[in-house]
């Protein structure tokens, strides 16, 4: 076996120096950094790409319905295998979660992708409709039979329901993009994506106002 020359095992001992001398430094930056708040968006956000073809495609037409709304026209929170759609998102939002024979969550955190905030308590988090169902009613929606409104009013299969706290739920309440965005600036191009996404994939309109603000929220995108 060959054995190392006087430089290169000089050159290896300089490496281990380096690399013993850097090891405490690069701890301590991880432990300086702090993590990114755990967190997820529904299923199926799209690319900017995808949304903003999306947005150029939606029908613009001033809001409006063939009869006043009333919540009751979307039975909401059904129940799906033993729990509720709340149930279910809580869960699928959430970190750590567990639940008891009913479905309903005993322990977990909840990260709210609007505001930033973080619960423990899921009864102080809200599954905020991304498109409110009052604002569905006026823009298609009252047309729909009221099992469609149901199969909406409970999609777990596009970026319709989300998990946030309570307090910003209550302040998005039934407002679209031209009234209200996210507090947390660097969320507001996820909404767009979900919002836009949702209006898509539902057939319904936007009025000029919604689709003018959309524009902006969905350039600030990076992919």
């Amino acid at each position: 076996m060959s054995q190392l020359q006087p430089a290169a095992r000089r050159g290896v001992r300089t490496r281990h120096v380096i690399a013993a001398a850097l090891a405490p430094a690069l701890v301590a930056l991880l432990l300086l950094v702090p993590a990114d708040p755990a967190g997820a968006y529904p299923p199926d956000l799209p690319s900017k790409a995808a949304a903003q073809t999306e947005l150029d495609g939606l029908t613009v037409q001033a809001e409006g319905a063939s009869a006043p709304y009333d919540r009751d026209l979307f039975p909401h929170w059904i129940t799906v295998d033993g729990c509720t759609t709340r149930e279910t998102v809580l869960q699928r939002d959430g970190d750590d979660v567990e639940v008891g024979s009913d479905c309903y969550p005993t322990s977990g955190s909840w990260y709210s992708e609007y505001d930033g905030e973080t619960r423990t308590a899921p009864a102080d988090i809200s599954i905020d409709h991304v498109v409110a169902l009052a604002e569905a009613w006026h823009s298609g929606a009252d047309g729909w039979t009221t099992a469609r409104r149901q199969d909406f009013a409970n999609d777990l299969t596009g970026p319709q329901l989300i998990a946030v706290t309570a307090e910003v739920n209550s302040s998005k309440s039934d407002k679209d993009p031209a009234e209200w965005v996210p507090p947390l600036a660097s969320k507001r191009c996820a909404y767009a994506k979900m919002w836009i996404h949702t209006k898509a994939r539902w057939d319904l309109t936007v009025d000029a106002a919604e689709k003018s603000a959309l524009q902006p929220l969905l350039d600030t995108c990076s992919y």
